[in-house]
């Protein structure tokens, strides 16, 4: 509930109290504040996205999406976190969110994901620098902190600023599951530029020219589309998870700040973990079944996905399910009427 000043605790609602205790637009100069604050908010909006823009060009991410062979694998490599972002949407029983939100959404997920690939850089580059001056070694446990302090929280933040940029003010986002939906297609469009550069740069690094085209781009690339493909479902959950607590924040308003940084520390936990894990869990299971290496990090992905995504989809039921409890036809007065008279001497 809104704080009301003492003025407006105190009148009975006869009073008007425009410009002493309550505001509303009224003036001339009202409507001026209004439409330039508008147009800050756009601007700030636009300067957001353009700066994004112009990181993806010059990472290289706008022509490893635009070149034929690359972007087949990116979007082989983006069919499992796709189906799992459909699966979110489907869970979805309130009003279905509309398709130019969602690829609004996703589009906005591939712009962000520059913010976090710059970060991620500079921020690495600083923690290099430090440990050169005091003479430390990075090692494992340096990438353990630098996953858990940077990777995930960087990551998840920028996921999730995908769907405050745009479908969290807007009227379709009108329920708590909401967030959920809308960041799934942030994740998914986090986890598609991610694959984009890392197939390209895995390409380029095995001495092919990407632009060149041909099958032998494919076929090349199979392996490293795989591995990200396996990958790229862990992005759609962390994000989920986070979005769904942005959902709840944006119908708590007395506590929305609190309850986004607990959508965030999960989110960014759950994927610095994985981070953190996945090299060590996949040769543990190469180790104790013999199988290799690819089959190994499948099976951990497996696990591990389906222990957080099954946190996820219990959390969607949840809410399911009170939903489906709180609209469900109670008995009515005269139901209940009839029923009292039926016992009457």
């Amino acid at each position: 509930m809104d704080q009301q000043d003492p003025v407006e605790q105190a009148s009975d609602g006869s009073d008007d109290l425009y410009d002493i205790a309550t505001w509303e637009e009224r003036t001339s100069v009202d409507g001026l504040a209004v439409a330039l604050y508008r147009v800050l908010v756009a601007s700030t909006r636009a300067v957001v996205v353009l700066a994004a823009l112009l990181i993806l060009v010059g990472i290289g991410g706008l022509s490893a999406l635009t070149d034929p062979q690359v972007g087949a694998l990116t979007l082989l490599s983006a069919l499992p976190a796709l189906a799992l972002a459909g699966y979110v949407y489907y869970s979805d029983v309130t009003q279905n969110e509309p398709l130019s939100m969602l690829v609004v959404t996703f589009l906005l997920g591939v712009l962000t994901a520059t913010f976090a690939a710059i970060l991620n850089s500079l921020l690495s580059n600083v923690g290099q620098t430090i440990a050169a001056e005091f003479q430390l070694s990075i090692g494992f446990l340096g990438s353990i902190v630098f996953y858990f302090l940077v990777v995930g929280p960087v990551e998840e933040t920028v996921k999730l600023l995908a769907v405050r940029l745009y479908a969290y003010s807007h009227d379709s986002f009108n329920a708590v599951i909401d967030g959920a939906v809308y960041g799934a297609m942030a994740g998914l469009g986090f986890a598609t530029i991610e694959n984009a550069l890392y197939i390209t740069r895995n390409l380029t690094s095995s001495g092919l020219d990407v632009g060149s085209g041909g099958v032998g781009i494919i076929a090349a690339g199979g392996t490293i589309t795989a591995v990200r493909a396996l990958a790229g479902p862990g992005h759609v959950i962390y994000s989920a998870i986070a979005g769904y607590y942005l959902g709840l924040a944006k119908f708590n308003k007395e506590n929305a700040g609190p309850i986004v940084i607990k959508g965030l520390i999960l989110a960014a936990l759950v994927h610095a973990t994985y981070n953190s894990t996945v090299g060590l869990g996949s040769s543990v299971i190469a180790g104790i079944t013999g199988i290799g290496g690819l089959a190994a990090f499948l099976v951990y992905v497996i696990i591990y996905d389906g222990i957080f995504g099954l946190y996820l989809i219990g959390k969607l039921r949840s809410y399911s399910q009170a939903y489906h409890s709180a609209h469900a036809p109670g008995p009515s007065a005269a139901s209940f009427a009839s029923e009292q008279t039926e016992f009457e001497d």
